[in-house]
């Protein structure tokens, strides 16, 4: 049995991803309790938008800083 872990390097470009995409959920958490009505489909692709693209920003950054 393989074993893969994550790794825990702060320049690790997986690791980099995984908090900035832990962190954009967060912030959809945050603005999805304090929306007043239900979300529309535009403002669902918002929301993956703001959740994938900032980790897949990072990821890239990380990648090329390394």
């Amino acid at each position: 049995m393989a074993t893969s872990e994550f790794p825990a390097e702060w320049d690790d470009p997986r690791y980099v991803a995984a908090v900035v995409g832990v962190l954009a959920t967060a912030a959809l958490y945050v603005y999805a309790s304090t929306a007043q009505n239900t979300l529309t489909t535009a403002e669902i692709t918002l929301v993956l938008l703001v959740a994938l693209a900032p980790a897949g920003v990072a990821y890239e950054l990380a990648g090329r800083a390394t």
